[in-house]
């Protein structure tokens, strides 16, 4: 990391209590159409103790147009960001064209595990690069301050990840994992987020994550992974709710980015 970096990226974590755990509550799938959605939850979270999440936003969702050219939005998110929520970038179209021959487990994780969502899934480097680089880009001459990438579902290919790192972005997270993209260092940090496509997938949903947030209690980070539309199921958000608040003096809320600061910091980065 150059000191040019340092100096932006460190300070960021000055506040952060070294002696408890974190909580990192992400809100994936920020766009245009989902603000008010977004708004209530983390106007919700906020009073639940969470001051801050990690906000994925997609630059283009499903080619609705550019997330960017909404001046009413950007404000938004410019307000939040001043206010210590973290931009990120998920993708950018958010959404993966079916392929001719595709095996059987390209089909399982891009139509059962995903709803065609898997971007980043088999991007080759080119073109992952270029959309990562055009979403920093379009982010940047706005006013935001990505230091992060996210892939759609968590999908994201080897090619992707070094194509992350190439255009100069911190960390990236999968479903199991942190990967801060300068030191290569990965943190085995399962994330608990929910299906709410089906009654089967909410019901499922709600018995692993009970069952999971126990196993991930004695993690130093914890992390929650939220969509707008678990705002529209109560079942499913009312749990959300109760986990975040059984951490409640035990944890403190940061985001993705303060918290790998605060790792480098901690092994002297």
């Amino acid at each position: 990391m150059t000191s040019v970096v340092a100096n932006q990226f460190l300070p960021l974590v000055a506040t952060a209590a070294a002696t408890t755990d974190s909580i990192v509550v992400s809100v994936h799938d920020v766009a245009p159409h989902s603000r008010d959605v977004t708004e209530k939850m983390i106007i919700e979270l906020a009073h639940r103790g969470v001051p801050t999440c990690s906000l994925l936003v997609v630059p283009d969702y499903r080619h609705q147009g550019l997330a960017t050219k909404d001046r009413q939005f950007v404000s938004w998110l410019r307000d939040l960001q001043s206010a210590g929520y973290e931009i990120v970038i998920h993708g950018y179209f958010h959404e993966r064209a079916r392929r001719a021959n595709e095996t059987v487990g390209d089909k399982f994780f891009t139509r059962l595990y995903t709803a065609d969502e898997g971007e980043f899934y088999d991007l080759d480097y080119d073109e992952a690069l270029r959309r990562i680089t055009a979403a920093r880009d379009e982010f940047r001459a706005s006013g935001l301050k990505p230091r992060g990438f996210v892939a759609p579902a968590w999908l994201l290919s080897a090619e992707a990840e070094r194509a992350a790192r190439d255009a100069e972005l911190e960390y990236t997270t999968r479903l199991r994992s942190v990967r801060d993209l300068r030191s290569g260092e990965e943190f085995p940090v399962r994330s608990i987020g929910y299906s709410v496509r089906s009654g089967w997938r909410r019901a499922i949903s709600r018995a692993w994550n009970a069952t999971l947030f126990r196993l991930l209690r004695g993690n130093p980070l914890l992390r929650i992974s939220i969509h707008p539309p678990d705002y529209s199921h109560p079942v499913i958000w009312r749990q959300i709710v109760d986990l975040i608040e059984a951490t409640s003096g035990s944890r403190t809320a940061t985001t993705y980015q303060d918290w790998i600061a605060e790792q480098r910091l901690r092994r002297g980065v």
